[in-house]
């Protein structure tokens, strides 16, 4: 499937992420100067997108979305991602007694 939109992810003067997407690559070329094409992606469809210095991409973000990021949201995200999850906690009933799992159960035939 065709990308169609192409995303900037910034972060604004607060701190806060910046989204910015465009119709075509072209838009971003107005701002960001191109350093070459993907020629290596895993994602077929990004191959041959622009490469664009200061920014890390392109990505893909979904099925029809090409996400570039700045060097500190790319870190940031990245680091965040890479934290592990806290374990999940187990849910008692309401009297104390824990409910059987659909495993632990058998029924007679």
């Amino acid at each position: 499937m065709a990308k169609n939109t192409w995303r900037l992810v910034s972060r604004g003067p607060d701190g806060e992420l910046v989204i910015h997407d465009f119709d075509s690559p072209e838009a971003l070329r107005a701002c960001h100067r191109q350093i070459g094409v993907d020629d290596c992606s895993t994602d077929l469809d990004l191959r041959g997108a622009p490469v664009f210095r200061e920014l890390i991409g392109p990505m893909p973000e979904g099925r029809t979305i090409v996400r570039y990021e700045t060097p500190d949201v790319f870190e940031v995200l990245t680091r965040e991602w890479a934290m592990p999850k806290p374990p999940r906690r187990r849910r008692r009933a309401a009297d104390g007694a824990a409910q059987p799992t659909p495993q632990a159960t058998s029924q007679d035939g």
